[in-house]
């Protein structure tokens, strides 16, 4: 098969009639062999009856319904596991991403040999303000933390070999960072290319300006996990012996200064009454705290039981 096309959506029941008939204009223009998972992330409205509906007269329309709203990224995590294309492409389905540009993104996977290619929506139309000023600063953000060089995080619209989608753990609010698990995992040609950004025909957006910040959350989380999650003992474990050791040091020389003065007939306080000495019995209990969450750190991924993040309320056409 060559193409999964992978839509995860919310309450979208007006964009999808016209999504699937501009989708299969498109597969059928280039003859490709495909199918088309839609995702429904607990929708309220009539999405997932027209999912079925679809389903129903087209063996290449296959849903899956989560019993609630989970998030985009337990969607994505849904889609990659059922995925069967060589190529998967994810798309929002509200219409804002074109199916037109479906075919030069294969070919980049395909032909020009890429992990992945990630859309860049260079004009956009949305608020200038609300979002095109705050996508620019986290892009900037995720592109000195991670090191992937993108324009664009956000945008819905990717292109995968199936065998990176099978092999990265979308999990939380990660679908922003794809690119950056790709990269971890060991997929290292991670291109880009210049989307149509289209304006949103119907409904209203799902995200706010608290996913930015949310987003830069998740930035310092996969940074962390990029360098420490297979070893939190490496961070956690370093610095909270550092600390230990330097209030240990640092009460210890307390503790000696006092003697040296009291054998001397010098003036000296009681140890009590330093207030160096609270800092260092601090710093001891911090580090002592410290190293102990990096030991329990090791024990929990040692230890811990990968359950579904999401459940699922019914599936068609699977």
């Amino acid at each position: 098969m060559n193409l999964s096309i992978l839509i995860p959506l919310l309450n979208e029941e007006e964009s999808l009639q016209e999504l699937y008939t501009w989708i299969i204009k498109v597969m059928q223009s280039n003859n490709y062999s495909y199918e088309i998972i839609f995702v429904d992330d607990g929708s309220t409205d009539n999405s997932w009856s027209i999912i079925e509906g679809f389903s129903n007269t087209d063996p290449n329309v296959k849903g899956i319904r989560f019993m609630k709203n989970f998030g985009k990224s337990q969607a994505l995590h849904a889609g990659f596991a059922k995925a069967k294309g060589d190529v998967i492409i994810t798309m929002d389905a509200d219409l804002q991403d074109s199916p037109d540009e479906i075919p030069e993104l294969y070919d980049m996977i395909t032909a020009q040999k890429f992990d992945l290619v990630s859309g860049w929506k260079k004009k956009r139309y949305d608020s200038v303000v609300a979002k095109n000023l705050p996508s620019k600063l986290f892009n900037w953000a995720a592109r000195k933390t991670s090191g992937v060089e993108l324009n664009d995080f956000n945008c819905g619209l990717k292109a995968y070999k199936n065998v990176v989608v099978k092999n990265i753990e979308v999990s939380g609010e990660m679908h922003r960072y794809i690119p950056v698990l790709a990269k971890n995992a060991g997929f290292g040609k991670i291109g880009e290319k210049v989307v149509i950004h289209q304006a949103r025909k119907y409904g209203e957006t799902k995200f706010g300006m608290e996913r930015f910040i949310n987003g830069f959350l998740d930035l310092i989380t996969i940074w962390f996990l990029s360098r420490f999650g297979k070893r939190p003992m490496h961070l956690f474990g370093a610095m909270g012996s550092i600390m230990f050791i330097i209030g240990f040091l640092s009460a210890g020389y307390i503790g000696v200064s006092k003697l040296y003065h009291m054998y001397n007939g010098m003036r000296y306080t009681l140890v009590t009454n330093n207030p160096w000495f609270y800092i260092a019995l601090t710093t001891m209990i911090l580090g002592t705290q410290l190293f102990l969450a990096g030991f329990l750190g090791e024990i929990i991924l040692r230890t811990k039981n990968n359950e579904e993040r999401y459940k699922v309320a019914r599936e068609v056409n699977f």
